[in-house]
């Protein structure tokens, strides 16, 4: 069974979703999606069409799921040239006519570029009108962060970020733990690294509870309280993904694995980043 986290809101969370990041393919994408709510997964993650291109199959796949909306937590993102002066109001419209909803479980400010102040007043416009049920940010560090609360009427839920054993937010996740924003974390497996997968720890702690690397690697992710993202485009990956709540890691475990942090992301850096938004936007909207 999927465990669920509460976020800030009260708003209850599927812990463990199902990611489609670089599923630009309409077929392939509605496949993933449909094979993973068959295993059990009620948590889908996608972002608009400038950067995921996939909102629509996404949407497509739930309608023919036969899952019950409700049953279903759908996470999408604003991109940076739809923030603020109305363009923000406009895209979340544009997400619920591609995903073919009338409400949105979860919406995020994708990155922290351009007027991201005037688009989080208008994901709040839009969670009291209703269309939106819990508003957070991705990317986004201490500082802009702050600027965010320094604003806000409604508090983020989340954050959503690079984060793995290699790096693992500590310092991020202390100051968003004083405001009960959780964090959602991209690349839980560090992108697929070998080399973190392989990791004597990991391979040690799996022996001993019957488990693979990869399902002791999110395990200590979900005892972390992280929300995660693992892709599986093999049915039987997904279902392995799934399979980590039957064991427990010890405090002693943890601490081994927390020793492995090396603080040193693989696409979040501030360059990065810029290097993608800046394709949109161009240098004179630097923030």
């Amino acid at each position: 069974m999927e465990k669920t986290v509460t976020l800030n809101n009260g708003l209850p969370i599927p812990q463990i979703g199902t990611g489609t990041y670089m599923l630009t393919d309409h077929e392939e994408c509605k496949k993933s999606v449909l094979n993973a709510l068959k295993i059990g997964y009620r948590h889908v993650d996608t972002a608009q069409m400038q950067m995921y291109r996939n909102e629509s199959a996404v949407g497509e796949a739930i309608k023919e799921s036969g899952v019950p909306r409700e049953d279903i937590f759908i996470t999408t993102k604003i991109w940076v040239t739809d923030y603020g002066n109305g363009k923000t109001k406009e895209a979340i419209q544009r997400s619920l006519n591609a995903l073919q909803i009338d409400y949105i479980d979860s919406v995020l400010l994708h990155q922290p570029f351009n007027d991201y102040i005037g688009a989080w007043k208008e994901l709040e416009e839009a969670v009291r009108a209703g269309t939106i049920k819990s508003i957070g940010i991705s990317n986004f560090d201490i500082r802009r962060t702050q600027e965010i609360l320094n604003i806000a009427k409604i508090i983020p839920t989340v954050n959503q970020v690079e984060c793995h054993p290699y790096s693992q937010q500590n310092e991020l996740r202390s100051f968003l733990a004083q405001q009960d924003i959780l964090i959602e974390a991209w690349y839980p497996l560090g992108h697929g690294d070998k080399k973190l997968i392989n990791e004597p720890t990991f391979g040690k702690i799996a022996k001993k509870y019957g488990k693979s690397n990869v399902q002791v690697i999110l395990r200590w992710h979900i005892q972390k309280g992280h929300i995660v993202f693992p892709k599986a485009s093999n049915p039987a990956h997904g279902k392995d993904n799934m399979n980590i709540f039957d064991f427990s890691l010890t405090d002693d475990e943890m601490a081994q694995i927390t020793a492995l942090d090396k603080k040193k992301p693989y696409d979040n850096s501030p360059e990065f980043l810029k290097k993608i938004v800046f394709r949109f936007l161009g240098p004179s909207k630097k923030s």
